[in-house]
């Protein structure tokens, strides 16, 4: 039996509106100790080996950019994959995953923004044959929604897995698992209501779609995309070692 694990938790926050929403009130909810870098704010990013698991969040960069910050991140991402701590990517931090370990970071042929595809279609994440069997997705139903904000998509090395599969156009590669603690989402499970509605109010992108659709959508599918996004969530933390009474014994389904 693996020893808990008893380090922080390490969230790289690529732009300061895209907070860990859910994925904090889980980290509160456990008494899972963690520490937030703010990479908009030119915070020290610290190296990921002082961590028991790293999770980068999204953001309006690229991890084709070339800018010292963006480096530097790539790097430490990196290094945890040499050292073997688990690592959970939302968005951009699934392409920065893939862009560390080798694979590109390519366009979308169109973006990918709210619930639905230009043509009105929700956007649905299906799990991989690999997928069903694999403990990130314990108890996650087989086809789930998904909420996008992105322009980008990445292209898979052999040594990485897709364990999810998207129905939009050009952007398939939506779950992926590198190695045996490391995984990357392209879509966003993080949201609560608070930050959704930020979102909507502040993120240019936003202005693009039909708000009120969005937001109808939002209320719709909040059940089954909540239940989801924790399922998620609570699976990496105990692939990772956190352990509780709440995370061994949460079946939201």
């Amino acid at each position: 039996m693996e020893p808990l694990n008893k380090k922080p938790v390490l969230i790289i926050k690529n732009a300061t509106i895209e907070t860990p929403g859910l994925l904090e009130e889980i980290l509160l909810n456990n008494s899972i100790i963690y520490q937030v870098v703010d990479l908009e704010k030119k915070e020290v990013l610290p190296s990921s080996t002082n961590f028991g698991a790293l999770i980068v969040l999204g953001g309006p960069s690229s991890a084709n950019d070339t800018t010292d910050l963006m480096i530097l991140e790539i790097a430490r991402i990196k290094e945890a994959m040499d050292n073997n701590i688990p690592y959970f990517g939302i968005c951009l931090g699934l392409q920065t995953l893939v862009k560390a370990m080798g694979g590109k970071v390519i366009s979308c042929t169109q973006k990918e923004i709210g619930f639905r595809d230009i043509g009105k279609n929700l956007f649905n994440v299906r799990l991989t044959d690999s997928g069903k069997k694999d403990p990130l997705l314990d108890k996650v139903p087989p086809s789930f929604p998904i909420f996008h904000l992105h322009g980008e998509t990445v292209e898979l090395t052999e040594n990485m897995k897709l364990i999810g599969k998207g129905n939009g156009n050009g952007c398939t590669n939506q779950l992926i698992k590198v190695g045996e603690k490391s995984y990357g989402i392209q879509g966003h499970i993080e949201l609560t209501h608070d930050l959704f509605d930020e979102w909507m109010n502040k993120i240019t992108e936003f202005q693009t779609i039909d708000r009120e659709e969005c937001r109808s959508d939002f209320n719709h599918l909040w059940n089954a995309y909540h239940r989801t996004g924790k399922q998620i969530l609570l699976n990496f933390f105990k692939i990772a070692g956190y352990q509780s009474t709440r995370l061994t014994t949460k079946n939201l389904f």
